[in-house]
């Protein structure tokens, strides 16, 4: 079966019960599989919104190279704001992107901190779930991935962010049909899961997409889930139909 057989079958619906039996069966092998470790909120969504900000489009290391510059030339987050923002673009140079982060930064730490709550955004710790996401996307420049971010590392909220890992497995395993976008997805995937499965859910996919389920070239032979995906099933891990496809 060829690329467009694939998707023309994803497209069939899956009903809810069935996805979230897939989910669970997913996040529990991958979980095995990629070593998932404990579910531990930093506590710290100032820091974690910051981060999550720094980490767009650039590795691991450099974004947390550009962090910890960023902290020692600003020790609060009132100068970081304060400062002009060549100087914090300067700070977080090293995270990629610095001139497009740096004025995102100030305007969403300028917002939060600026909202009344002592300490900043400590709401987000007892609203309701869609309630504390619309108080994170009411803030410049954040959208619902970084929000989620936000609630699921720093506060413990069980919020799915959906980074393009997350987006391309799911679709790939029948989760997401393959017209719905990456932001819809937040709210397609999140019902799937139960609260305590979101962080593994989230960590596992994101470890098997950048291990095995590539983006060009997937390992399908080396795949713990490959009997519930519908894209492997399929016989789609061809690697010239990958290509062909932009998958």
């Amino acid at each position: 079966m060829g690329i467009m057989e694939y998707r023309a079958t994803a497209q069939s619906a899956v009903d809810g019960s069935e996805r979230r039996r897939r989910a669970a069966e997913i996040t529990r092998r991958l979980r095995v599989t990629h070593a998932v470790g404990p579910w531990q909120p930093s506590g710290t969504p100032l820091e974690e919104l910051v981060q999550t900000i720094l980490s767009q489009h650039t590795s691991d290391v450099n974004s947390a190279r550009a962090y910890a510059e960023l902290r020692q030339r600003f020790p609060t987050w009132e100068e970081v704001v304060a400062a002009p923002v060549d100087e914090v673009a300067d700070a977080i140079r090293s995270g990629g992107l610095a001139r497009q982060k740096a004025p995102r930064i100030q305007a969403a730490l300028e917002a939060a901190l600026n909202s009344g709550e002592n300490p900043p955004l400590a709401s987000l710790f007892t609203l309701p779930l869609p309630e504390a996401k619309r108080r994170l996307t009411s803030l410049p420049g954040i959208g619902p991935k970084t929000a989620a971010c936000v609630l699921l590392f720093a506060c413990g909220r069980p919020a799915l962010p959906v980074d393009t890992h997350v987006y391309r497995v799911s679709r790939r395993v029948g989760l997401i049909d393959p017209g719905v976008s990456e932001a819809a997805a937040h709210d397609r995937l999140e019902p799937l899961l139960s609260p305590e499965d979101v962080y593994p859910f989230h960590v596992g996919l994101i470890r098997h997409g950048r291990r095995v389920c590539k983006a060009t070239r997937p390992r399908c032979d080396e795949c713990c889930i490959r009997d519930l995906c519908d894209y492997c099933q399929a016989g789609c891990h061809d690697t010239r139909q990958d290509a062909a496809a932009g998958t």
